[in-house]
Parts: C-alpha cells; structure tokens; sequence
C-alpha cells in the first residue's frame, strides 16, 4: 500500500524530525563526497518552503555507543549549510533539556542537526525510553534514510510509536521504483548481479529468476556457479559451502522462464595488484594460482546483447575487482552498454554507485537507490521495518 509522504500533510510551523542518512566519508574533517546530503536536500527545502521548524538527525560510521570525535556531525552541518546556502544549527546533544531547549526557540525555516545518532546506545537497540526522549519536541516523524530503512532502530521504527510517521521525497521516491522493478517492469526485463559474495543475494537470485527474462551474473558471485558447473576456478575466491545451492539454483533456472546468463570467459590473475599481469581464460581452464577477478570480453559481448535488447535493466554489485585496474574493464563496458541503450536502469546502490561516479555515467542512469542492504531486501520482498511504521495513504 501507498505511504503518506510530506506532501499529504500540513507542515506549517510544525517541529518536524527528519531522519536522514548523512553516513558520510570524511577526510581530515571534511566530507569527501556529499552524494547522500543531496538527496535528501529536495525533502529538506520542500519543508522549509512549507514554513517548517526543522531537526536533522542521522548517524555517521560505527561509533558503538560512545562518542566518537572524529565522528561528530559539524562537518555535516558545514556542507550542509553549504549546499543550503542557509545557517544548520548544530546541536552537541540528540535528546535531553538542551535539545528541547533549542527546538522551543526555533522559528518556522530553521535547521537544528543532532549529534550522531549512534552516540546513543538506545539507538540501535530501538530502546523505548531513547524513541520517546526524541520524540519529545516534535510534531511529526519524516524518513528521508531509505538506506537505514531495514533497521529497527529508535530513530527509524521506534519514534514512529510517539508521533505521525510519513515519508520523505526520497523515501517516496525509493518506494516507487524499487517496486516498479518487482509489480510493473518493462519487459524484456534483464537483472544484473555482481559483488563479491553469493551469501547476501540468495533470495534476491531467486527472485529475480522468478521476475525477469533473464539473469546475468558476473563478478566474485559467479564463481561458485561456475564451480559447481564442475569447472575447479584455480585460486578463485568464491563460498566453498554454497555449491549445493548454486547447483540448485542453476536447476532452478532450468525450469524458470528466466535464462541464467554466466560467464563464457573471464579475466584472470595471480594477484590483485594493480597493473599485475592478466589474461583471458574460459573457466574450465582456470587452475593453480590464477583467479579470476573480472568478466571476459566474450562475456561482456554476450551480456552487452542481452542489454541492447531490454526495455528495463536491473543491476547490482560490480562485475570484477573494480577497485583494482585493469580489472575494473568489464564493468565499465557494461556500464556503457546499458547508457547507451534505450532500457530504463535501476542501479541497487551499494559498491556499484562509486563506480558509476568514478566513470561519470552516473547521472545517465534512470535511477540509483540510495540504498546497499535495504535495496537487496526490499527485492527481496521483504517488509522494512522503516517503510512498515509510515502511516499508509
């Protein structure tokens, strides 16, 4: 069912918490890249405009309950302001007397941002008493952090016991076209996986194989296909103990409408170092200390047919070691493949994204969820406990 978002509700001089996801990397403290903050900045000048007093709140890296000075939120707050054009209000506390304080002198266009959310142990153990504190000087609840969605955190599930709940426009948005790709895709609809590990995307292969025309599978998460194909992939890495799945999964397909699509060939090396020697081998010959670390050019031939002819792609996780040139070819080729075809793209966030950024091809994709985890979930079907506790329209 449709969430309420802000655009169903009067916002006008209401105290209005905002949960974003400003997890951030920062270098010497500054943010290196502001890619999440301007996601949510349409959310955040929507509820301005609308005559909003607005508390930011959001968590940044792993400090395990304790406060971490390296990871205080002031350079948020300074590229923020930045972006904004507009003083943030950075606050030391997320609840208490100077935080309630702070928000009963707020005026309608103001900004407060919280200390790091996970300062606070009661955070991400969704502790009652932590939701109620920071549920204590608002009027509404709003979640903009889709990439936090499939936490049941206090400032994800547990406030939303306390005020209205509603989304954001990047929530909004994120709803919309990841349902899109499982209710209503454009057909041919191809999905391509890649990434390191087959463990975390089980559900969403089978899923997938019950949902698209075919399937195209590159990358580390290949390999134990492959594997179990008989093919002894050398010094490949890949889940020993995810043979018998990938052999059912394979069997799986065989009865699908989906056409499981793995590599004819791959890249391969003895180390992953930069630059180090490679070459191009079919997998059955892959043995002694070569590994594989990225798709073939015959592969990328045959994915780039697949590709020219979908009406909609679905892709996530690189399909080599991206990070490591040269081996990062076969996902850049592909990349190219898919802006230069007519298909609507949907990129899963994740390790993916940065490699779209660092080839400027990005902004040529139809949309790119902010999301790692709670994408993978959300294709999974699965309900995030996030998305669950906004009010339905």
């Amino acid at each position: 069912m449709p969430k309420k978002s802000i655009a169903d509700i009067d916002v006008n001089q209401k105290n209005v918490l905002l949960r974003a996801d400003f997890n951030v990397p920062l270098d010497q403290g500054r943010v290196r890249d502001d890619t999440r903050i301007r996601a949510v900045l349409p959310t955040i000048e929507y509820l301005l405009s609308k005559g909003a007093k607005l508390i930011l709140a959001s968590h940044l890296g792993r400090p395990k309950g304790k406060s971490v000075s390296e990871l205080k939120m002031d350079p948020v707050a300074l590229k923020l302001s930045e972006l904004l054009g507009k003083p943030v209000n950075k606050i030391g506390q997320i609840v208490g007397p100077q935080v309630l304080k702070a928000v009963s002198e707020m005026q309608s266009g103001d900004i407060l941002l919280l200390e790091n959310l996970r300062f606070e142990k009661g955070e991400e153990s969704n502790d009652r008493e932590f939701a109620r504190q920071l549920s204590e000087p608002i009027d509404l609840f709003v979640n903009d952090a889709f990439g936090t969605a499939h936490r049941a955190h206090a400032s994800t599930v547990g406030v939303a016991a306390y005020v209205p709940a509603v989304a954001g426009l990047l929530m909004e948005k994120e709803i919309e076209e990841l349902s899109r790709c499982l209710e209503n895709p454009r057909r041919p609809l191809t999905a391509i996986l890649g990434g390191a590990k087959v463990s975390d995307k089980i559900n969403v292969i089978r899923r997938f194989l019950e949902l698209a025309d075919q399937l195209l599978m590159g990358g580390g998460m290949a390999n134990p296909f492959l594997a179990a194909r008989g093919n002894s992939m050398g010094n490949s890495f890949y889940e020993k103990d995810l043979l018998e799945t990938a052999l059912s999964i394979i069997s799986e397909s065989e009865k699908s409408q989906c056409r499981l699509v793995l590599p004819d060939d791959l890249v391969v090396s003895k180390a992953l170092k930069e630059n180090n020697p490679s070459k191009v081998m079919v997998p059955e010959d892959i043995d002694g200390d070569w590994q594989a670390v990225d798709i073939g050019p015959q592969t990328v031939k045959k994915f780039s047919s697949y590709i020219a002819s979908s009406a909609m792609i679905v892709w996530n996780g690189p399909l080599g070691v991206f990070e490591v040139p040269p081996f990062d070819q076969g996902t850049s080729q592909i990349a190219r493949e898919i802006v230069k075809s007519d298909a609507y793209s949907v990129v899963g966030g994740g390790d993916l994204v940065a490699a779209l950024d660092s080839l400027g091809l990005a902004g040529d994709i139809g949309f790119i969820s902010t999301g790692g985890g709670a994408t993978l979930e959300f294709w999974e079907g699965k309900e995030l406990p996030g998305i669950k506790v906004l009010e339905d329209k």
